[in-house]
């Protein structure tokens, strides 16, 4: 029991890093999860921050998934598990998304889950997982609407894994089925907001509604000399603009007098 407790506690924490808010923090000094569609996600970095960042953040994601799943479900602490070697590794992998969309270390406002799901099934499920792979690449790149082809692509996972990831005499593992139906139901569930755009037909895509700009650094970043140099410029254009039109007006009464006496 003690091994099972440590194990999932390691993988929620493990999940828990909020990579995404770390990024923003690190590259830009902002929250990830004020700009963009707020959400703190691969998929949001890359129209805060661009495509670099993006994949970075994914990567890690992933990461942890498969961390929690192939590594820490491996610690042994006074004996092993009450439970099998799969059983195991989807408990862990499934704390590592729990952590992942609600972070200790980020306020319990993270991700929607689905890169680290990924990083799960990696090693678990991998036709599966490629079948659904396939399903949302081909969504993303024909719509380009990552939270369409995400919810896609939860749908396919549960119907792929009965279909490609059975046991040798044909039967399939309950729990890696069950498993991949819970995260189905959460991937729905974490894109509450997204499944509401979609239906008003005002969902972001990919690309058309990325940032141009990266959001600029808090007022408190800029140092004091930079903070002084742009105050003055401001009031020396303000002078000038003032002086320009303090000039303007005799020459406009001269004008109207000239006109009057005609």
């Amino acid at each position: 029991m003690i091994t099972l407790l440590l194990v999932l506690a390691l993988s929620y924490l493990l999940g828990s890093i909020p990579t995404s808010i770390l990024a923003g923090r690190l590259m830009s000094g902002v929250d990830i999860r004020q700009h963009g569609s707020k959400n703190a996600g691969a998929t949001n970095v890359y129209r805060v921050l661009g495509l670099g960042p993006a994949i970075v953040v994914a990567a890690i994601d992933v990461g942890k998934g498969a961390a929690a799943a192939l590594l820490l479900s491996r610690i042994q602490v006074g004996g092993p598990a009450p439970v099998d070697t799969m059983h195991l590794q989807l408990l862990a992998g499934g704390a590592a998304v729990i952590g992942h969309i609600w972070p200790l270390f980020a306020g319990f406002r993270g991700g929607k889950g689905v890169a680290t799901t990924i990083g799960v099934l990696v090693g678990i499920a991998p036709v599966a997982l490629a079948a659904a792979l396939a399903v949302w690449l081909v969504l993303l790149f024909t719509s380009r609407i990552m939270s369409m082809a995400s919810l896609a692509a939860a749908v396919v996972l549960p119907i792929s894994t009965w279909i490609w990831e059975s046991n040798p005499d044909g039967s399939v593992s309950s729990e890696l089925l069950g498993f991949t139906m819970i995260i189905c139901v959460l991937i729905f569930f974490t894109h509450r907001s997204n499944i509401r755009r979609l239906l008003r037909g005002e969902e972001l895509t990919i690309g058309r509604n990325r940032d141009q700009e990266v959001p600029p650094p808090p007022a408190e970043t800029v140092p004091p000399k930079v903070r002084e140099r742009i105050t003055q410029e401001i009031a020396e254009r303000i002078d000038r603009e003032t002086a320009g039109q303090d000039t303007q007006e005799p020459v406009e009464r001269k004008a109207a007098a000239r006109k009057d006496t005609r």
